[in-house]
């Protein structure tokens, strides 16, 4: 099998898709961009500074009324040039740079999304069935970024350190619920529950899997919520099992009135 590989932490004078861009700093690191003739866009709260010359507005997202009944964002920030433009997400990870030839699309995690040149199209699917609604931790939700006019690039941040490994056909590996990032479209995503036993007649737990197949890329990263089911501590089954997983912010507050 192949084994995921560190992507690099640091980035600069890097240039695609008409940007030149930077990535600064170990902990919580900046993504700084130059802007000339290509605008970008981004979520509202990853805004760090900008040159007072750059013009911010808004983006309509395709799909409003979809997105505002699923609970997603139907506005995204846009920025125009000239003049620089950083952003920072509000924990500690890794920034990670995705360059995307014209037809080329990614799947990303929600809520991992940092930036991206305007030009690219950002839909979202829904993850189906309630093994991976509620057990598997893979998310709700899965943002799609596709260069649908011309190269591309989006910008992710990872929790922790990212790492990417590419499958080749057939080949499957095993990631914990929270711990994938991104991946190519090509590969598919399942869940695999694997039973706990504390002994002879004793109880036991599950611990829930994302299972990915090539062929294809998929990043890991390497901070997460881990997602055991029925852990202990005075927690429910059903308690555990949606705090651990991507989807924990929205519904754990249904265990806790």
């Amino acid at each position: 099998m192949h084994i995921p590989e560190p992507i690099p932490t640091n980035v600069s004078d890097e240039s695609f898709a008409g940007v030149t861009y930077h990535i600064r700093g170990e902990l919580v690191p900046e993504l700084q961009i130059e802007l000339a003739g290509v605008a970008v866009m981004f979520e509202h709260h990853v805004l760090l500074w900008k040159e007072p010359g750059v013009q911010i507005e808004l983006r309509k997202l395709a799909g409003g009324v979809k997105r505002m009944i699923a609970g997603l964002d139907f506005f995204v920030t846009k920025a125009v040039g000239p003049g620089r433009i950083a952003f920072s997400r509000d924990f500690a990870g890794q920034c990670v740079p995705l360059h995307l030839s014209e037809g080329e699309a990614l799947n990303v995690r929600e809520h991992q999304f940092v930036a991206a040149t305007d030009n690219v199209e950002y839909t979202y699917e829904r993850v189906q069935g309630i093994r991976n609604m509620l057990l598997g931790g893979s998310g709700f939700f899965i943002d799609t970024f596709r260069a649908s006019r011309g190269d591309a690039i989006v910008w992710v941040h990872g929790q922790g350190n990212v790492f990417v490994v590419n499958l080749d056909d057939g080949e499957q590996i095993d990631v914990e619920a929270g711990g994938w990032l991104f991946k190519d479209p090509s590969v598919r995503l399942e869940s695999i529950g694997i039973g706990l036993k504390t002994g002879f007649m004793g109880g036991g737990g599950k611990l829930t899997w994302n299972r990915f197949t090539g062929p294809g890329k998929l990043a890991i990263q390497t901070m997460y919520i881990v997602p055991v089911e029925a852990a202990g501590g005075g927690q429910s089954t059903a308690q555990t099992a949606v705090e651990g997983g991507a989807v924990g912010a929205i519904l754990g507050g249904l265990f806790k009135s």
